[in-house]
């Protein structure tokens, strides 16, 4: 199973690129032992419309179209479920023990996602009630990947 997280936006050279790198590098590291595949990160430009409704439809347009067939679609939402990284870890070993080809998390813009794309995720997923940026919801993401995989393969990077 491959790891892929589709965000809008851009990370800029920094420390929070750093990070987001080194976690890629951990994860994929990791996780070739457990069954994955590798871990992408594509970012897709935000839409330039002036109207926030249309912003939101151009942009999950473009995530959806990269989204591969047959994967697991995770969603960044404020509303969605707060998982513990047991749990967490949990989805990820039945999606790749299901054969499922990839788990795609997406992470919306700003304006956040179309109902249509929102539709089709078999998971919502929030990192608490606060909002955060978007560099640091992949950092976050990225480091509960991280995470997962090491409870999967029995390291003891997580401790309960």
């Amino acid at each position: 199973m491959r790891v892929v997280l589709l965000a809008i936006g851009r990370m800029k050279k920094g420390p929070e690129t750093e990070l987001v790198e080194r976690y890629v590098k951990r994860a994929e590291q990791a996780g070739r032992q457990i069954g994955l595949r590798g871990i992408e990160v594509i970012e897709i430009r935000e839409s330039r419309a002036a109207d926030a409704g249309k912003r939101m439809v151009e942009e999950s347009i473009a995530l959806a179209n990269v989204i591969p067939d047959g994967a697991v679609t995770v969603m960044l939402d404020e509303r969605g479920d707060s998982l513990g990284s047991a749990d967490f870890a949990d989805h990820m070993r039945k999606w790749r023990d299901a054969g499922v080809p990839a788990a795609v998390f997406i992470i919306g813009g700003p304006d956040g996602l179309a109902q249509s794309l929102r539709d089709k995720a078999k998971l919502k997923l929030a990192f608490g009630a606060a909002t955060w940026p978007h560099q640091m919801v992949r950092i976050m993401l990225l480091e509960q990947v991280y995470r997962a995989i090491t409870i999967l393969s029995g390291h003891p990077y997580h401790r309960e």
